[in-house]
């Protein structure tokens, strides 16, 4: 087995590396802020005046129809995918390789993603459809192929995402749990492999209502449950909260670097809280949108499940990858030394000793596990977008259980590369498709603002816009008989 992996390793690692250089170096660090930026000018601020209203979206929509799941189950099964490895091992990775300013980084990719996360997952309801079950599928593949009419670009996005998420996604998170649960409690790469093999089999079988379902349960209880312990940390070490702060600010900008270094310092704290921030909160990468087509929104509008998806990236980054960030910064733990996820226990370790390594390794499980099954459930969905039937669900299934077991005996390093690499490739035909259909995005914003300004619940009739053509189902978004 590891001659065969050392075998393949060698021989995909060159390409690996030369995407990432192509694509991270000169591409998506920039484009991925100027794209979040362009929709936070042209939606007014749309994330922090809409913020309030997004709390109230999801409060109130707790229930589900035949057609689609609820909001809330999708915010959980989008969270899911979201709140994994990349808040624990991805934070401690990026503090480590780009300093503590690559904190920061982190925060601006999240203030600007939110608007890019509610601009896709906008498109996906509106450009949603009801598979022959009668039940909601949508995501980029459908936008493209629909909104746009470039069906090449839909299957193109399509199988990058099979790739990313069916795969190597799930790769990432299974070699993430192996070094934890090893290091806490000695479970051997075999026992590991088996385990994940069993639960992951035991969920994906029933399809995306049982992620969903799953989701719904698990993921408020182990984000309240992290967050709190971190809550617990930040609160009684308060007096050193503004040092840390300041560390942060300096290594942003590089001013903790020699004057030479100055500008290699920013590029590499950039470089690596962008990326990182990316991988973790999923804005602009179009993978949220697959879970967001399928719920049925509350209010009836396009815009709502938009909202809710781009407060999804506030909890993922602004809230949960920030507490990592500030127990790992005031433990003292990151010049430690440590791979990954290692830093991120002996930094829980420095304030409750062996307990805080247990923690660390448990809470990673819950993460990990829950972004696996939801990585699942979008490439599920994209895999019916492409044509495919039950034999090929089957194949899908069997292969995202066969790179489980690939990701607990890997490389660290080999394995966080392909999943930049397959990142970036799924990110960059999103973001263009994203810039492409921005008329829409506006035009829908503006009718949802129009509506709650005269104090309306706001419903989407597709008559009242013609002009969107033919790619809209109008029996889902014609107004309700009276």
């Amino acid at each position: 087995m590891e001659v065969l992996l050392q075998w393949i390793e060698a021989l995909v690692a060159p390409v690996i590396g030369l995407i990432n250089r192509a694509l991270w170096d000169y591409v998506l660090v920039y484009g991925l802020l100027a794209v979040g930026l362009y929709f936070t000018v042209r939606l007014r601020f749309l994330q922090l005046r809409r913020f309030p209203h997004m709390l109230h979206v999801v409060g109130r929509g707790t229930g589900g129809d035949s057609a689609g799941i609820s909001p809330f189950q999708a915010l959980c099964t989008s969270l899911a995918s979201r709140v994994g490895t990349g808040n624990l091992a991805g934070v401690a990775i990026a503090l480590s390789v780009g300093g503590p300013g690559a904190l920061f980084w982190m925060w601006c990719t999240a203030v600007l993603g939110m608007a890019t996360a509610y601009a896709e997952s906008a498109l996906a309801q509106l450009y949603k459809v009801r598979d022959d079950r009668g039940q909601y599928r949508g995501g980029p593949s459908y936008y493209m192929s629909r909104g746009l009419k470039r069906p090449w670009m839909g299957a193109a996005f399509a199988w990058c995402l099979l790739l990313t998420y069916g795969l190597v996604f799930s790769s990432v998170h299974a070699n993430a749990m192996a070094q934890s649960l090893r290091g806490a409690f000695g479970f051997s790469q075999a026992q590991i492999a088996a385990g994940l093999v069993l639960l992951t089999a035991a969920i994906i079988f029933g399809g995306l209502r049982a992620v969903a379902r799953f989701a719904e349960w698990v993921v408020p209880f182990m984000s309240l449950g992290y967050l709190g312990l971190a809550a617990w940390v930040v609160l009684t070490h308060l007096p050193e909260v503004p040092e840390v702060l300041a560390l942060v600010l300096r290594g942003a900008f590089g001013l903790d670097a020699a004057a030479g270094g100055l500008l290699g310092a920013l590029a590499v704290a950039m470089l690596q809280g962008v990326k990182r921030g990316l991988y973790s909160n999923e804005a602009g990468m179009g993978s949220a949108p697959n879970v967001a087509a399928a719920a049925t929104p509350v209010p009836h509008h396009p815009s709502s499940q938009g909202l809710v998806q781009s407060l999804g990236v506030f909890i993922d980054t602004l809230l949960i990858c920030s507490a990592t960030g500030f127990v790992i910064l005031l433990s003292g733990a990151l010049g430690q030394g440590g791979d990954g996820v290692q830093i991120t226990q002996n930094a829980m370790a420095a304030f409750f000793g062996g307990a805080g390594t247990y923690f660390v390794a448990i809470a990673l499980f819950f993460f990990a596990f829950t972004t696996i099954i939801g990585n699942y459930s979008y490439a599920e969905s994209n895999l019916l977008y492409l044509g495919g039937g039950a034999k090929s669900l089957l194949l899908l299934r069997v292969a995202a259980l066969a790179v489980i077991v690939w990701g607990v005996y890997s490389k660290v390093q080999l394995v966080w590369d392909a999943a930049d690499a397959a990142m970036a490739l799924m990110a960059s035909i999103n973001l263009v498709a994203l810039v492409m259909l921005s008329g829409v995005v506006v035009k829908l914003t503006r009718d949802y603002d129009r509506q709650l300004d005269q104090g309306k619940a706001p419903a989407f009739h597709i008559a009242d816009y013609p002009e969107l053509g033919e790619g809209v189902d109008r029996e889902i978004w014609r107004e309700p008989s009276r």
